[in-house]
C-alpha cells in the first residue's frame, strides 16, 4: 500500500498541512457547516441577504458524499473548502482561509488534503475556476499545482454581491488537475511546473503587455510563443482606478479568451505575470 499513488498523496497531504500547521478534517454536524459558514462570511464578506452558502446545503453535500473539508490551527477553523461530484470527478466549488494564516502554504495543504481525498475515491481529475486576472492565484494554480486551463469563461457568475468581486465582471478560467499526471505528482513533492517567457525571442510575440502608463497593449499573436501579461496587483487596481480594472478585464477576455476559443493551449505562467502559449508544444503533440 505504501507504494500506491494514494499513499503517496496521503503522505504528502499530511506533511504538507503539518508544515503549515492545520488540520483538515470532513465536516459532517450542522454546528461545522454554521462554523464553515462564518468563515466563508469573515473571507468574501458577501451582502447578509445572498450568503455564499447555507449550511443546510453543505450538510446535504456532506451527506451526499461530496467533499466538505474544514482547516483548522489552534482550535478553530481558519479555512474550508467544498467540492462536489462532477462529471469530469471532482469539481472544486470554493476554497479559502482567513487572513490569519495567509502566507502559511495553507491553500497548498488543502489541494493536497483534496488530492489524496479524491485518489482515495478513485477520482482522478480535480477542477475548479478562478480569476485569470488575479496574479497570485494563476501563479498558485498553473506553476505551483500543475493545473491545467481548459476554458475562459466570459462573466461566469454574473454579478455578484460579496466584497471581493463586487463592481467586477466574474470571468473565470476553468483548470483540470490530472491527480496521476507528472505535475500533479511533482507538485505534492513541491516541484513547481515552470515555464520562461523570453520576450527577445524572435519566435516569441507578445498579445497583451503594459504601456508605460499602465493601460493595456493588445499586440501580435501569430507566434510559435505567444505571451500574454495581467497586472501584479489586480485587487488593488479594482480599488484604486476600476476603470483600468475594466480595461484590463476586457483585453484580457478579447486575448487569453480568444487564443483559448481558437484552441490554443496555455502551458504555463511565469512568476513575473505572463501567462505562456506554446504552439510549437501544440504542433508537436
Amino acid at each position: 500500500m505504501s507504494g500506491t499513488p494514494t499513499a503517496a498523496a496521503t503522505a504528502a497531504a499530511e506533511l504538507t498541512a503539518q508544515r503549515a500547521g492545520v488540520t483538515l478534517r470532513e465536516l459532517h454536524g450542522l454546528d461545522e457547516m454554521h462554523e464553515a459558514c462564518r468563515v466563508l462570511d469573515r473571507i468574501w464578506r458577501p451582502d447578509p441577504g445572498n450568503p455564499l452558502i447555507t449550511p443546510e446545503l453543505l450538510r446535504v453535500f456532506a451527506h451526499s458524499g461530496s467533499y466538505v473539508v474544514g482547516v483548522d490551527r489552534g482550535g478553530r477553523m481558519v479555512g474550508f473548502c467544498l467540492g462536489f461530484l462532477a462529471s469530469a470527478g471532482l469539481h472544486s466549488h470554493i476554497a479559502g482561509v482567513d487572513d490569519s494564516v495567509r502566507g502559511r502554504n495553507v491553500g497548498f495543504a488543502v489541494k493536497q488534503h483534496q488530492r489524496a481525498w479524491a485518489l482515495a475515491r478513485d477520482i482522478t481529475t480535480v477542477t475548479w475556476t478562478f480569476d485569470p486576472l488575479i496574479s497570485r492565484n494563476a501563479y498558485f494554480n498553473l506553476t505551483k499545482l500543475g493545473a491545467e486551463p481548459s476554458e475562459y469563461l466570459a462573466d461566469f457568475y454574473g454579478a455578484m454581491r460579496d466584497e471581493v468581486n463586487a463592481g467586477t465582471e466574474t470571468d473565470r478560467l476553468l483548470v483540470r488537475w490530472e491527480l496521476t499526471g507528472e505535475h500533479a505528482a511533482g507538485s505534492a513533492e513541491g516541484i513547481p511546473r515552470t515555464v520562461t517567457a523570453d520576450v527577445a525571442d524572435p519566435r516569441t510575440v507578445v498579445a497583451l503587455d503594459a504601456k508605460p502608463d499602465g493601460r493595456p497593449a493588445v499586440g501580435r499573436r501569430d507566434g510559435d510563443t505567444v505571451l500574454v501579461r495581467i497586472p501584479a496587483e489586480a485587487e488593488e487596481l479594482r480599488r484604486t482606478d476600476p476603470p483600468l480594472a475594466r480595461e484590463w478585464r476586457y483585453a484580457l477576455r478579447e486575448v487569453l479568451g480568444g487564443l483559448m476559443a481558437e484552441g490554443h493551449t496555455v502551458t504555463g505562467f511565469t512568476r513575473d505575470g505572463w501567462y505562456v502559449i506554446d504552439r510549437r508544444q501544440e504542433s508537436q503533440a
